[in-house]
């Protein structure tokens, strides 16, 4: 299970730096909540699929340790980032 390119472009448009920006933490973030959204969806309907679950949780953990490398570099910059997201910390 994977977001569609056409939606990565649109995630990563929104969310980048500059116009060649595809790496900062903002990026990956969003990109990954975008992941993460498609995943839950996934999980719900097949509350079985053990494989996805792994992954599921394998992309929670990396963007928790985005999460937390941005509120120790640009705070600013998360909080306008959570807020944009809807996430809780």
């Amino acid at each position: 299970m994977t977001i569609s390119a056409e939606t990565k472009k649109k995630v990563i448009a929104e969310n980048r730096r500059h116009p060649t920006d595809s790496g900062s933490p903002e990026v990956q973030i969003s990109v990954l909540t975008a992941q993460i959204v498609e995943l839950t969806e996934h999980m719900q309907r097949h509350p079985k699929d053990y494989h996805s679950r792994h992954g599921l949780l394998l992309k929670v953990n990396r963007r928790n340790k985005l999460i937390t490398y941005m509120r120790r570099t640009n705070a600013a910059g998360y909080e306008q980032l959570a807020a944009k997201l809807g996430l809780r910390k």
